[in-house]
């Protein structure tokens, strides 16, 4: 009777195996919302995984930790926003941080399954296997700050524009039909003269702006629809808050240029263009406004 050869469970080779130590006294952080898991090269603790909540008392802690482990680099992903507060406390306390994109510390091959994602950052890390994400100057981060709210305001405006639409659209006043900017000077002039009570095509035609391309016939015959109350009021919240998001929008500006003007003046003119119109025009009437402008080009802002 044949007996069946016996099989080998190979044991997988440590891929880490044989490389050299880059950072001997490294630490590993697998960040998230409420709680952080901490490890350290084991030997400097009895305890080489931790965990830490997320309030700014947990935050010292955890670096009064690795401070006491002889811990001198850290890799931590970039888990949404959670990684920013942990970041700036230990960058603050000297720590070299090492900010890493987690889907490419994902796909290195030769994780265990026994190892949480801290220990394998951490070991990761030790051997220089992980690639520092970009993190611009605090003064470029700063700036990006003003750059993103202003975008979200002008997105919530461009939603206001189009409330303002949708309720002319059922009333069935195609103004947008003969204007292509329902937020420019003859739009906004027309919206504010009906919410204000005026109801005569003709004299709402008049306040066209001698740059739009219909003609005033063309614009009268357009403003005639159903002045339904609840679609008025529709249209006055809608104008409300657009008004609202531009004053917001200005003071963003304003924010931006007073900012700029303590960048180091390098290639400004350049990285300029690269800001909002709004705020370009007025940058460009003040020359000292456009120094450091360049530090916001090295981020690659369109």
């Amino acid at each position: 009777m044949a007996t069946r050869p016996k099989t080998i469970a190979l044991k997988e080779a440590d891929p880490t195996m044989g490389l050299p130590l880059l950072h001997q006294h490294a630490a590993g952080i697998d960040v998230g919302s409420a709680e952080h898991w901490v490890a350290v090269p084991p030997g400097c603790d009895p305890e080489p995984v931790r965990s830490f909540g997320s309030f700014t008392a947990d935050l010292h802690r955890l670096a009064d930790w690795l401070a006491a482990c002889g811990v001198k680099t850290v890799a931590m992903e970039s888990t949404g926003i959670y990684w920013i507060a942990l970041f700036q406390v230990l960058e603050a306390r000297g720590f070299a941080v090492h900010l890493v994109d987690a889907r490419r510390a994902k796909s290195l091959p030769g994780r265990k399954s026994d190892l949480l994602d801290c220990q394998w950052l951490q070991k990761l890390h030790t051997f220089g296997l992980l690639n520092r994400c970009f993190r611009p100057t605090e003064e470029v981060c700063v700036l990006r700050s003003y750059l993103r709210q202003r975008e979200n305001l002008v997105a919530a405006a461009t939603i206001s524009i189009q409330h303002m639409q949708k309720a002319l659209a059922e009333m069935n006043v195609q103004l947008t039909n003969v204007i292509s900017d329902l937020s420019g000077t003859t739009g906004l002039a027309i919206i504010r003269a009906i919410l204000q009570g005026e109801r005569d095509p003709n004299r709402l035609a008049e306040l066209r702006d001698c740059r739009i391309q219909a003609s005033q016939e063309e614009i009268a015959q357009s403003l005639v629809g159903s002045w339904r109350e609840e679609l008025l009021f529709v249209l006055r919240q809608a104008l409300e808050l657009y008004e609202v998001y531009q004053q917001k929008i200005a003071a963003c500006d304003a924010q931006v240029e007073a900012h700029l003007k303590g960048l180091p003046s390098k290639t400004a003119e350049d990285a300029l263009c690269r800001l909002p119109s709004a705020i370009r025009s007025r940058a460009r009437v003040r020359r000292n406004l456009i120094c450091g402008a360049s530090c916001i080009a090295s981020v690659g802002w369109t």
